[in-house]
């Protein structure tokens, strides 16, 4: 069976989103190669409507400036892997390898997840609090960025208990950490 991974960048007090400004999440090359090295394993991802708005960037990395050879092969990960994009608003979705949900329905996940031979990511917090509620997310990786945001999106929802298990982690020379826990049943 598949693992479902909850991945997502924090701010130290654990905000994914301030003021809408992104600057202090920027990956420095380190740890941009190391994500690229995360997701290089995964099938599918799961998004939100907003965090696949974030993310669609991937299908056409050509139109961004300064493209590194690291961000040239996150986007060919990238662009191979299933996706499939929960929105309630959106008409329809045409982008390769993209499926559009209307609605975030706990058993076709946890069927996903036994068929699939490659794990799953989750991003986005709406979306992740969702699968989480149901007792679907496997591994929480957290990239710890050293900022404080004061407010914004929070990247854990409040209303959820889970044990976890310190499976992994790492510095890197930006001051960002790494973690990487496992959900306790």
């Amino acid at each position: 069976m598949a693992k479902l991974i909850y991945f997502m960048p924090t701010s130290l007090d654990g905000y994914i989103a301030g003021d809408g400004n992104f600057d202090w999440s920027a990956p420095s090359e380190e740890t941009f190669s190391f994500m690229t090295e995360l997701i290089r394993p995964m099938g599918t991802y799961l998004y939100g409507r907003k965090e696949y708005e974030t993310m669609a960037v991937w299908a056409t990395p050509e139109v961004l400036p300064g493209l590194t050879p690291a961000m040239q092969d996150f986007a060919n990960i990238w662009q191979q892997a299933e996706k499939i994009v929960y929105s309630r608003t959106w008409e329809s979705l045409s982008a390769p390898r993209t499926r559009l949900e209307r609605t975030f329905d706990p058993a076709a996940v946890r069927e996903l997840k036994a068929q699939a031979s490659l794990d799953l990511s989750i991003a986005g917090p709406t979306l992740a609090a969702e699968a989480i509620q149901a007792g679907l997310v496997d591994e929480y990786q957290l990239l710890v960025l050293p900022a404080l945001l004061g407010a914004g999106i929070p990247v854990l929802s409040a209303n959820v208990k889970q044990k976890l298990e310190l499976l992994d982690e790492r510095r890197f020379a930006n001051g960002a950490v790494y973690l990487r826990y496992q959900a306790q049943s």
